[in-house]
């Protein structure tokens, strides 16, 4: 019996197959493919139907040698412990992947190499090397020095952050006191006179951002503040006679440490007290009882993002300033209740 041989590999598609199958030029087939605006809809539907029957695929490094881009996003992504990441941040990958993908693009992961205190030799080698058509930072401050290398490379950037006035506003970012306010709000319309705001100490502007608005909020609606203690002790504040109803925090974590101490006080949250917290992190969910949390926009801050860092790449027109979107209130059992009765 004679074993047959390898199979011949299969051709792989070209555009002049799918302009023979659609009955059109390869220029339309073109067209179709990086111009749909100019082709009339009846064929980009036929050569778009023809594209899926033969299953074909653009060749992505002819058109970098053509266009100049390399359909790669690089981001710098913040250092990480794998044994106990940061879920608020794999979230915002993932959507920044999918926002990437969209537009045709791939995301390669950027980082310093161990021992470098600076982002500044990962930037200058994808830069070399041609490796990405721009840049997506996150955690950015006022004065980052990444974002600065970057306008001074002359590579595209956005950031997810805040950037100074002395660098482009390519930037997308949470109106975090706008958010805190909107807690402070719903604990007030549940009754609660007495808050607290608690988060560690810390000069990160949105974390400063989350106190300031709540606390502006708080004491345009008539509520009381009670600060938190100096020790930082939350069973401190829990043993108080005049201790707060209702507490926000600035992140979820923190809420976390909320729940410890309100236990170990023999107090009920959802019952006794009323907690939020920031960033809706999976945690939130599976809490008892379940977290009322803030959550990011991550798909709309990953999407916001690219869509500007896409138009510095072809040269059209950015925007004059940087954009905040909103975060979403999510209301969960742990706030839902009235104030106890005195």
């Amino acid at each position: 019996m004679t074993t047959p041989g390898p199979r011949p590999a299969r051709r792989a598609t070209t555009v002049a197959d799918v302009a023979r199958a659609a009955g059109v030029s390869r220029q339309t087939v073109s067209n179709t493919l990086n111009a749909p605006q100019r082709v009339h809809p009846d064929t980009l539907a036929r050569v778009t139907a023809a594209i899926d029957r033969l299953g074909y695929r653009p060749d992505q490094s002819a058109r970098s040698l053509r266009t100049g881009e390399r359909r790669t996003l690089g981001y710098l992504a913040p250092v990480d412990d794998p044994h106990d990441p940061n879920p608020l941040m794999a979230g915002f990958l993932e959507a920044l992947v999918d926002a990437a993908g969209a537009e045709g693009h791939h995301v390669l992961l950027l980082r310093p190499a161990a021992g470098e205190q600076h982002a500044r030799a990962a930037i200058d080698a994808v830069v070399a090397a041609r490796q990405v058509d721009g840049l997506v930072l996150a955690d950015v401050l006022p004065d980052d020095a990444r974002a600065a290398h970057a306008a001074r490379l002359g590579i595209p950037f956005a950031a997810f952050g805040r950037t100074g006035p002395d660098l482009p506003p390519h930037w997308v970012d949470i109106d975090n006191a706008a958010a805190t306010a909107e807690a402070a709000r719903h604990l007030a319309e549940r009754g609660h006179r007495r808050v607290a705001f608690v988060g560690a100490p810390t000069p990160l502007p949105w974390l400063a951002a989350r106190r300031e608005g709540f606390h502006r909020e708080a004491a345009r609606l008539g509520l009381t503040l009670v600060p938190p203690p100096a020790d930082g002790d939350l069973r401190t504040l829990l043993r108080t006679p005049d201790r707060p109803t209702a507490l926000a925090a600035d992140n979820d974590l923190a809420a976390l440490d909320l729940y410890e101490a309100a236990r170990t006080e023999g107090l009920h949250i959802g019952r006794d007290l009323a907690v939020t917290g920031f960033h809706d992190t999976p945690l939130a969910r599976h809490l008892r009882p379940p977290l009322t949390s803030l959550r990011l926009p991550l798909r709309a801050i990953a999407t916001a993002l690219v869509t500007r860092l896409l138009a510095q790449v072809r040269g059209e027109p950015t925007p004059a300033e940087g954009v905040e979107l909103r975060a979403e209130l999510i209301v969960r059992p742990s706030s839902s209740l009235q104030s106890p009765r005195p």
